[in-house]
């Protein structure tokens, strides 16, 4: 084979360490571009906090760096689309850092599809060091339910074989509070270390361990874990009806559970051999207790959400802000920046330069994204206004391409933008991305947001007979006469997705 050179000329995409960088930063959650700056604060001299303390005048710096739109507020279900000249947006400044990023071009090109070259990073660099004296690192510690039953078993007096016995069925203990295992089981592992142990002996500690908190703990199956906590409801029975009541509740919970599971009651009446009003306060009683006691005590840590967005009626207009307490805010430190000398190339001049630029590119990044952010957000409260005004009802249709095609963005940028981000509203906070979803087409022609029929769902079974829920059937059939024809199935879809019964199980006699 002989060799010989070629030349040949193509085009291919590359991305820019900038360019990288302001796409991580538009991707992040409020809680990661904290920890986004912290590190940039910590790692670059360049870059300081300005103090309130040290601004000249605060309140008009505020105003300055506030980013704020206006949109009007003449709406309704019907008609919620404005024209552009409605909206007059104020796009936000950097703080005191224009100065130093007169080299960086005023378009950051931050909008891209070149989905195969650069990864989604949303959790790059996402978690601080660890650092054992930082309180604010320190993660919140809850009790476990085995650290609980600990507790208690450390409280009560076994023998030594028992405590052993004891711990083994601790151990055993699911998350929810039932045994994995049989007793029988439990037995068999232990007689490996207890030759003379009996299984009447595992039982007897099981039964100690029952009535440990939470009430129905260590119970072998659900029937008994509803027996457990209604007998421990019988010392505060304080009538006869309320003795009868628990009976009633007992012996359904021992032998009938399966009919109230599916809502029998005529069944359930014939074979107890009661009234309607006898099964209605054995049927309270059995509600009050808890079929998955241990999940009253775990280690789940309670997740807070920060808006991004505030959006709010002022005089008549729908105003759109962007959360001031989101992260710090940051500037270029003048000081170290003074120290910079153009003609020198020494290791420490040439550190403090690509400092400074790195800074800068920084402060770029972070003030194209909150413009992308707050126009993003803006676009959304122009096409929901009806949402805003009247509720989930009146939700519209809307996918990426809509919102892309606003703003001038690919939809790749649009979806960046709405993950992790949250919108505060008059009618509560949600995910950008709630604001999205498809469409049904209705008898007259138009189009009615999936969101919005969940709604009509929700307030059609809220609204129904308990005693004769609504079927999917009739759910369709109401929604037909409301001009919106969906199929049996995408209303059992839907009703699904709200975690919502099915109407024999919805059946109810109180």
């Amino acid at each position: 084979m002989k060799q010989s050179l070629q030349l040949k000329m193509g085009q291919n995409l590359t991305m820019t360490p900038q360019l990288q960088q302001a796409i991580r930063l538009l991707q992040l959650s409020t809680l990661d571009l904290q920890n986004e700056i912290q590190e940039a604060l910590d790692s670059n001299p360049m870059l300081e906090i300005v103090e309130e303390h040290n601004k000249p005048n605060s309140k008009s710096e505020d105003s300055e760096h506030h980013s704020e739109t206006h949109t009007s507020s003449d709406t309704s279900p019907a008609n919620t689309q404005s024209s552009p000249s409605e909206t007059a947006t104020k796009e936000p400044t950097s703080t005191e850092d224009l100065d130093w990023s007169q080299n960086i071009p005023e378009d950051l090109p931050v909008d891209t599809n070149w989905e195969d070259v650069y990864q989604s990073s949303s959790n790059h660099n996402s978690t601080p060091p660890h650092d054992e004296n930082n309180v604010e690192t320190q993660r919140s510690s809850t009790e476990s339910l085995q650290d609980h039953l600990l507790w208690q078993l450390n409280l009560t007096p076994f023998s030594d074989q028992d405590y052993s016995i004891a711990l083994t069925i601790i151990d055993d203990i699911k998350p929810c509070g039932m045994l994995s295992s049989s007793v029988s089981e439990i037995y068999t592992s232990l007689k490996e270390t207890f030759d003379d142990l009996e299984e009447g002996e595992v039982f007897a500690v099981l039964h100690r361990l029952q009535q440990f908190d939470p009430p129905g703990v260590a119970s072998q199956n659900i029937e008994e874990c509803l027996l457990i906590q209604l007998k421990q409801l019988e010392q505060y029975a304080d009538n006869s009806n309320a003795i009868n009541g628990l009976a009633t509740a007992k012996k359904i919970a021992a032998e009938h559970l399966p009919l109230l599971a599916t809502r029998n009651y005529k069944t359930l009446m014939r074979k107890l051999r009661i009234k309607e009003n006898e099964l209605k306060d054995a049927i309270s009683l059995i509600q009050s207790t808890n079929p998955r006691p241990g999940e009253d005590i775990g280690s789940d840590r309670t997740e807070y959400v920060v808006p991004d967005v505030f959006v709010s009626k002022k005089n008549d207009c729908w105003s759109i802000e962007l959360n001031p307490d989101i992260a710090p805010k940051i500037r270029i430190n003048n000081q170290y920046a003074g120290l910079v000398k153009r003609a020198d190339s020494s290791s420490d001049n040439t550190y403090l330069k690509n400092n400074l630029q790195e800074a800068r590119w920084f402060l770029k990044s972070l003030q194209s994204r909150n413009e992308t952010l707050l126009k993003v957000a803006s676009a959304i409260v122009e096409k929901q206004r009806g949402f805003l005004e009247f509720g989930e009802e009146a939700m519209r249709p809307l996918i990426l391409h809509d919102i892309a095609e606003s703003v001038e963005m690919h939809e790749s940028t649009i979806s960046r933008v709405t993950t992790n981000k949250y919108m505060h509203t008059p009618q509560g906070i949600f995910e950008l991305k709630y604001f999205f979803s498809s469409h049904v087409s209705t008898d007259n022609g138009g189009e009615c947001s999936s969101t919005a029929i969940r709604a009509f769902i929700k307030k059609l079974i809220a609204a129904e007979n308990v005693k004769k829920p609504l079927s999917d059937s009739k759910i369709t059939t109401l929604l037909a006469d409301q001009g919106v024809k969906v199929a049996r199935r995408t209303i059992a879809k839907y009703r699904e997705s709200m975690s919502i019964p099915p109407s024999n199980e919805r059946k109810q006699l109180i």
